[in-house]
């Protein structure tokens, strides 16, 4: 496995485009708790990377969780960087992002596979790196973080992390780099402030776009150069971290500031934020992109915002499979959901996407919502059986899993069995017509218990961990914490 592990990353480091070499005297290990092909294709990550790889006197190596261990935690090796294979429990900080809740057993699987004690009150000072997280999860609830990091940055870390790190790197005591620490706007450390969370942090503007500094074939997202449009949301969806009332709502970038950020040799883009459809340029974005004869992809298309032109502009830029959210299965879903999106809007993506000869498509979909009922799947057959007979249908289903800091936090999960009966019902009334996939409702479940949890949910993911990480192994964690309500299956 090691010789095989060695091979994948010189094999990658080769097709890496962007990739900015360099040597500094404080090197932290920046760390994605999922397989390269993810880490790479997370704007959050690569702005981290650029942003310590341009300040003077410190650099980053990066660490992902070995791609074998996406499926099977235990095939994890021991962890080293891609770009010296130094192994990570040999540099002073470990930097991680984590995106959601899922991701935190992946990365107690890294530190466990470096024999670094996951629990920080193990690690003694400078016998142990310095562990710090940031990352999408703390928008929402980084609680169950909490028993295995120093520090955790909360919300918008690219202006912060280099604040952190130069205290990091002058302030030798551990006791004193956590007092240091504690006084820092939007820097969350457990072991002082217990579970009281700072506010989110936010960028000025002009710090807006984003960009990635490195491309690649081997990755979800294959040689696209990755730039976002905006920052945040205008919209009121309820089940959404990202929604118009988070950090100021949207952010726009400039089209100007946007197009010329983009390398002369970059023949894919992708558009990246909570709300790319609604940026009010966005189709003269697509349209001239495609004029410099480049692919372009989009990571958020609103079914309201479909307009032809727009659908012409996407299928200029290479698009062959339109993709939006439906969200609820009813009409009466949706509107519960504060959502735009109307039957009339989706019918309009499906001719739409006919017209411009689209190979299909994809629509996400939320199930187990609150009230939900057989009457809002049967529903959903219906509306979308109309709808495959105008263009191919795929749909991706995921459970519904409630966040903090949205107006749905607290709301139950619906449960495993009755998740699973209603994913049933529906494959079996659109058989034969509909590509219909779904997210697990066991795994959602585990999702939603550290969604809604603290750190003692923290503790128990260390336990499944050590057990072998499978379902049944959360779910005897997790019944080891006083149970309530809130984490019935």
């Amino acid at each position: 496995m090691k010789f095989d592990r060695e091979a994948r990353i010189r094999t990658r480091l080769t097709k890496e485009i962007g990739r900015i070499d360099k040597e500094a005297p404080f090197t932290v290990a920046l760390t994605y708790p999922s397989p390269y092909a993810m880490a790479m294709s997370s704007l959050g990550y690569q702005r981290i990377y650029r942003a310590i790889m341009e300040s003077p006197g410190f650099s980053c190596e990066r660490v992902m969780l070995d791609d074998e261990a996406e499926t099977n935690l235990a095939m994890q090796g021991r962890p080293v960087s891609y770009e010296s294979r130094t192994p990570i429990e040999i540099f002073p900080v470990i930097a991680v992002s984590v995106a959601y809740e899922l991701e935190i057993g992946r990365f107690v699987r890294l530190l466990d596979a470096a024999s670094v004690p996951p629990l920080r009150e193990e690690r003694h000072g400078h016998h142990h790196p310095f562990v710090l997280a940031g990352g999408p999860l703390t928008f929402s609830n980084p609680l169950p973080l909490a028993p295995f990091c120093d520090a955790i940055v909360i919300g918008e870390a690219e202006e912060i992390t280099m604040t952190i790190l130069r205290i990091l790197e002058s302030t030798p005591r551990h006791e004193d780099r956590l007092k240091a620490l504690a006084s820092v706007p939007h820097v969350f450390v457990p072991v002082i402030h217990g579970t009281s969370l700072p506010v989110v942090a936010r960028v000025p503007d002009e710090m807006i776009p984003a960009w990635a500094a490195i491309r690649t074939p081997e990755t979800v997202l294959s040689n696209m150069f990755l730039i976002e449009t905006g920052r945040g949301c205008s919209r009121r969806c309820t089940y959404c971290v990202m929604r118009r009332s988070t950090n100021g709502g949207m952010r726009l970038a400039p089209m100007e500031k946007i197009l010329e950020l983009i390398p002369k040799d970059a023949e894919r883009v992708g558009l990246v934020g909570a709300a790319v459809s609604d940026h009010p340029k966005i189709v003269s974005i697509v349209n001239t992109l495609a004029d410099q004869g480049r692919e372009v992809g989009l990571s958020s298309l609103r079914p309201d915002r479909m307009t032809d032109d727009f659908v012409s502009a996407l299928a200029r830029a290479g698009y062959r499979t339109l993709t939006t959210a439906m969200d609820g299965p009813s009409e009466r879903m949706r509107e519960q959901l504060e959502r735009k999106a109307k039957e009339k809007h989706l019918l309009r993506c499906a001719e739409l996407a006919k017209k411009h000869r689209m190979d299909r498509l994809k629509l996400y979909l939320m199930m187990g919502l609150p009230n939900e009922m057989d009457e809002d799947i049967d529903e959903c057959v219906r509306f979308t059986t109309e709808l495959s007979k105008i263009v191919p249908i795929a749909l991706g289903i995921a459970p519904f899993c409630a966040k903090r800091n949205t107006p749905m936090d607290g709301q139950a999960f619906a449960g495993i069995d009755i998740i699973e009966k209603r994913l049933e019902r529906l494959r079996r009334g659109l058989r034969g017509r509909v590509d219909a996939r779904s997210v697990s409702a066991k795994w959602t479940w585990v999702e939603y218990v550290l969604a809604q949890g603290g750190p003692e949910e923290g503790l128990a993911v260390l336990d499944a961990v050590r057990h072998g990480g499978n379902f049944a192994a959360y779910k005897k964690a997790f019944s080891r914490i006083e149970m309530t309500g809130l984490r019935r299956c």
